[in-house]
């Protein structure tokens, strides 16, 4: 009998293997839904429809965008965070939902290290400081040079608080002694619209929301918070550059993520779907169109980016007592 026994469990597992190997190599077999935490139309919404229909293509499924915009992404964050663990739920996660928020929020209805997964990074948005075209400062040195003789004179508009542009102009402020006066907005559309009004003096503005203007001359850059140089920008000094910042880099990034315990298999082939999709010159084209460059890295690389980010944001937001509650 007791041999039966062992024997019906060997025979109980070796079938249960098999199943759970055939359910990764038939993946997926029905459409995947894309969560954003955007509304539709801007620049984390076009990045994921760029990759989406590219990784759409190799896996044979549609790739279906569920725009969860609103609570400074935590509503898409939650919604994917309490998802089923099968690799049809898939998240843009930026540097907000996985750094900025653990310190601008008390609580939150996710976990950033327990419930996610990471899949791959996708991209980032350069950021560049600029000032209204009537502006008097020429350049960066002179605005912060400005602000210091008078302090909290000079407005900067950001797409609201908590946002990688109002951090990252607190950031430059705080290294460089200076005290602006923030105006938050909802979005950086309103904020870029009284920019080129004249209404506001400066702000950080993402390249994928201003190029247009940038290569227009409609608005003035005057620094550009990335370590290089940027190709659309060539004759915009970096943060480095025109204050000597020598460290200072500042982006807004994105990756994929899925729920957490999802099965490697699944995990994986989506790793290298993303991976190939970021590959493809038609994709790397159209996301440099738009002011987007493609970010390359598989899990190991996002956790160490994740990683690299909290050792500088976290304290910077606890210090400056930036709060969203």
């Amino acid at each position: 009998m007791e041999i039966s026994r062992r024997s019906a469990l060997v025979a109980g597992l070796g079938a249960a293997l098999p199943l759970r190997a055939l359910r990764a190599q038939s993946y997926p077999d029905r459409p995947i839904k894309w969560i954003v935490a955007y509304a539709a139309g801007g620049g984390t919404d076009t990045l994921a429809r760029i990759l989406g229909a590219a990784i759409s293509a190799r896996l044979g499924q549609p790739m279906v965008v569920d725009n969860r915009p609103g609570a400074a992404t935590n509503i898409g964050a939650e919604a994917t965070a309490k998802s089923a663990p099968d690799g049809y739920t898939v998240f843009s996660a930026d540097n907000g939902t996985l750094v900025f928020n653990t310190a601008l929020f008390r609580r939150l209805p996710y976990d950033p290290a327990r419930d996610f997964q990471p899949i791959g990074l996708m991209a980032r948005f350069p950021l560049v400081l600029v000032v209204k075209q009537a502006s008097p400062y020429a350049d960066a040195g002179a605005m912060f040079d400005a602000a210091k003789a008078r302090p909290g004179t000079i407005e900067y508009g950001s797409p609201g608080i908590g946002s990688p542009h109002h951090l990252a102009m607190e950031r430059l402020s705080k290294e460089m002694g200076a005290r602006f006066t923030h105006v938050p907005y909802r979005g950086a559309a309103p904020a870029l619209n009284d920019l080129l009004a004249g209404t506001i003096e400066s702000m950080i503005l993402d390249l994928p929301s201003g190029l247009e203007h940038l290569r227009s001359r409609r608005v003035k850059p005057l620094a550009l918070c990335s370590a290089q140089r940027h190709p659309d920008l060539p004759d915009v000094p970096t943060i480095a550059e025109a204050l000597g910042l020598a460290r200072f880099e500042a982006y807004a990034w994105q990756g994929l993520v899925v729920p957490a315990n999802t099965p490697e298999p699944v995990a994986g082939r989506l790793t290298a779907e993303l991976a190939a999709a970021l590959r493809e010159e038609a994709v790397s084209g159209k996301l440099r169109s738009i002011g987007l460059e493609s970010l390359g890295g598989g899990p190991a690389e996002f956790r160490r980016l994740i990683e690299a980010e909290r050792a500088v944001w976290v304290p910077l937001i606890r210090e400056l007592g930036i709060s969203l509650d």
